[in-house]
């Protein structure tokens, strides 16, 4: 994390505004810009965890409002503490304790699992990948029944992690963030996630069905930042001056028309990441060539073979071992889903993009030829001869700003139960 203070500005600042918030201090409008309020939020922030109070936001005071950017904390028990006690002491519900901490025998000296008293998955601020991680541990501190693990890692060595919920034989998988002016689809998806397991843990409905039921129906492994580098650039982790934002800088002085960094698709070696798997790639790269994209790039370069890049091949890997039945691959925008790889669409595939636009109030449509080919959706069902989509969420201008998150999730929450509770061949 970068050591912060008065006057700096950026993503981070609004990373440690939003902390700020959650931890009960006051630091003005999340508005990435260090100001006094701001300034003055850290010096009452430090001086109630009894930290150096010098308005410095250092290693330590990092440390400090970790909880606040996870949603958690760590309680040692003390002689007679039950949930309620310990729920009484952070403020929080025994309900949470109780969930967080399966067979705990509630003994003097054991370490507990305490979620704080808000929903982890931020909705405020722009996810570059370290807010992604820190959602996806929170969630699985909160929740014990998920299961988080690495699927690899990105070309700057960054991890991408998967997410699992479920225990039925139906398998989902839903992805995010393959393009990077496109990282609004990963809180999208992590707080569906959210939604879905509060909803389990309550012995409640989502959707308008029973979490149980989808549970012990389908098993969902969900991917929700494809491409962490991308994401990074586009929101503003990487910064002037960072040799990532500098190299991509400087593939992007190729294609001048293009606005930098917010028009930035790819990954950071300069390819579409939805260009690179094995369907029809040969033809995709025919037809970005014919438009100009001949050359590494912010968007539409294909790259010289099939799985060239790191973040493909953990893709590729991940949906060889899991064997779904269905995918979703999340994109923004323009309201529409795609069911189809050229001519081609596995049985039932019509049906339930069809079910999934009533659900949305999106169109269910034939993909564009120029974008027909080489995409994740595309290679799944080429590939494994089953329903795969591509989901255009929301609808303006990439990158969508987080205000339209509320909005995106209404329309999407329909589809993903359906995703999860729908028959095979609907």
């Amino acid at each position: 994390m970068r050591t912060l203070r008065f006057k700096d500005s950026g993503v981070f600042v609004q990373y440690l505004q939003a902390a700020l918030l959650r931890a009960g201090e006051e630091p003005g409008e999340i508005d990435g810009i260090f100001g006094g309020r701001t300034e003055r939020a850290v010096y009452a922030f430090q001086t109630r965890m009894r930290l150096r109070a010098d308005g410095i936001v250092g290693r330590l005071t990092w440390a400090a409002l970790y909880p606040y950017l996870v949603g958690a904390t760590f309680a040692i028990l003390k002689e007679g503490d039950d949930a309620e006690s310990v729920a009484a002491r952070f403020g929080t519900t025994a309900d949470a304790v109780r969930t967080a901490n399966p067979g705990i025998e509630w003994s003097a000296g054991e370490t507990v699992t305490v979620p704080l008293p808000f929903d982890v998955t931020f909705t405020n601020v722009p996810y570059g990948s370290f807010l992604c991680a820190c959602v996806s541990e929170g969630l699985v501190l909160r929740y014990p029944f998920l299961a988080r693990f690495p699927i690899g890692t990105s070309y700057a060595g960054r991890r991408i992690d998967a997410l699992r919920i479920g225990a039925g034989a139906r398998r989902v998988g839903v992805n995010a963030a393959h393009h990077a002016n496109e990282w609004i689809t990963a809180p999208l998806v992590l707080l569906f996630l959210e939604r879905y397991a509060g909803a389990l843990a309550a012995g409640g409905a989502i959707g308008g069905v029973s979490a149980r039921s989808l549970y012990e129906t389908a098993t969902l492994t969900l991917v929700p930042m494809v491409n962490p580098d991308g994401a990074n650039l586009v929101t503003g982790v990487y910064e002037p001056g960072d040799s990532w934002y500098e190299s991509a800088k400087a593939l992007a002085g190729f294609y001048p028309s293009i606005p930098f960094p917010s028009g930035w698709k790819a990954n950071l070696q300069g390819i579409d990441l939805n260009l690179g798997y094995p369907a029809g790639w040969e033809n995709a790269r025919a037809i970005k060539m014919r438009q100009g994209y001949t050359r590494p790039g912010p968007r539409d370069y294909t790259g010289t073979r099939p799985l060239e890049t790191p973040e493909n091949r953990a893709m590729a890997e991940l949906t060889k071992e899991d064997g779904y039945d269905r995918v979703l691959a999340y994109h923004t925008q323009g309201g529409e889903i795609y069911w189809q790889y050229r001519d081609h669409a596995p049985l039932g595939s019509r049906a339930l993009a069809e079910r999934f636009a009533e659900a949305s109030g999106y169109t269910a449509a034939d993909v564009p030829y120029e974008s027909g080919f080489a995409g994740y959706k595309d290679w799944f069902i080429a590939a494994f001869q089953k329903s795969g989509f591509t989901i255009e969420a929301g609808r303006g201008e990439n990158p969508l700003p987080i205000a339209d998150l509320p909005e995106l999730y209404a329309q999407n929450e329909g589809i993903l139960v359906a995703a999860l509770s729908a028959a095979d061949n609907t």
